[in-house]
């Protein structure tokens, strides 16, 4: 497009050069342009916007030369379109939350579905899916927190009382599993396990899931060694030899009590019929 200043170079150089610089702002096409929300280039006052949107570079360039041929009046006019930091990745750094479908949104890369998986296997199903985007992808994943689904383990005391420990859900334990987050069985359990999963609200029976506790650790036989679900109480109950001596002794334990202070309060007594009776006989001190 023609550079029209309305100033004599000779007479007035300055403001010459001021009103040169001014329409070549306007009127120099060259540098970086965005792409607007609605698909189009602003090439500045003096040209207009351009529609290129879903355009290859190629068709990019044609759009715009064609804009200014047709629509402003140039002859010819030569242009190069390129894209700038076409090879840098969008950020998706940042907390993503498993949502109850098992999947992850990634914002423009979109869903990777990474329920029941490990960290390893994450990594790999997301870098995947992100090679249809960017080139060669790397990612690092790791787990925040467990914020929705736990499980229980009640473990009997033989008589004096139960703990309960709750144990967040991550979709791959087994009975063994868990257990092994407890370290292992206490002094005072048996080896009968069972698992009580809660049956739907409404429904008043629950589902019984009895643990072959040998079978699993000394035989290696996973028959019995279930996938725990959320809300699973796993409960480890008490060896009887262990909770029926519990109970002897809280039975017998009062008792004990009672007759130490009989005993003790008929010791003192003949004690002291001991010493008075020293005493009437003319018994001397030390």
């Amino acid at each position: 497009m023609p550079i029209d200043v309305g100033v004599d170079a000779e007479t007035n150089p300055l403001q010459f050069n001021a009103e040169l610089q001014i329409e070549l702002g306007f009127k120099l096409l060259s540098g970086s342009y965005l792409v607007g929300a609605d698909g189009t280039v602003d090439l500045g006052p003096a040209y207009g916007k351009v529609l290129v949107a879903n355009l290859t570079t190629q068709q990019a360039a044609a759009a715009v030369r064609e804009h200014l041929e047709q629509k402003i009046g140039l002859r010819a006019p030569e242009l190069l379109v390129t894209l700038d930091d076409v090879e840098t990745p969008q950020p998706i750094a940042g907390e993503h939350l498993v949502r109850p479908d098992g999947r992850i949104s990634l914002g423009i890369y979109g869903e990777v579905f990474v329920a029941g998986m490990t960290l390893p296997e994450v990594k790999l199903a997301v870098e995947e899916h992100l090679k249809e985007f960017i080139q060669d992808p790397q990612v690092a994943v790791d787990v925040l927190a467990y914020n929705s689904k736990m499980f229980y383990i009640i473990v009997d005391g033989g008589g004096f009382g139960e703990q309960v420990i709750r144990l967040p859900y991550t979709g791959n334990e087994t009975v063994l599993d868990a257990i092994a987050q407890i370290q292992g069985l206490s002094e005072v359990s048996s080896k009968r396990i069972w698992i009580a999963r809660p049956a739907p609200s409404g429904i008043g029976v629950s589902q019984i899931l009895e643990v072959a506790w040998e079978d699993i650790t000394a035989l290696g036989q996973t028959a019995t060694n279930y996938q725990v679900l959320p809300g699973d109480r796993i409960y480890i109950q008490a060896d009887q030899w262990i909770s029926a001596d519990n109970l002897v002794a809280k039975i017998v334990s009062p008792f004990e009590r009672i007759l130490g202070f009989t005993l003790l309060g008929v010791g003192t007594v003949q004690r002291i019929h001991f010493f008075n009776a020293f005493q009437a006989f003319g018994g001397g001190g030390f």
